[in-house]
């Protein structure tokens, strides 16, 4: 899942909501609206939002 973070195509200091965004824009008309796909599409967001911190930690602690 970490390549489609990288495709989303975010900096590394945008905001949650930003990569809510981008990510929602991924996914598919009937993967965003079909509500058994709930579950599916909430662990999709908080893996991006995951490895969004993950990359601004990095970026922090080594100053890049």
């Amino acid at each position: 899942m970490y390549g489609t973070y990288i495709r989303l195509d975010v900096t590394v200091w945008a905001s949650d909501r930003a990569v809510i965004r981008a990510a929602r824009r991924k996914l598919t008309r009937s993967a965003r609206r079909d509500p058994a796909k709930r579950e599916a599409r909430r662990r999709f967001y908080r893996e991006m939002l995951e490895h969004h911190a993950n990359a601004q930690r990095l970026v922090t602690e080594f100053r890049l």
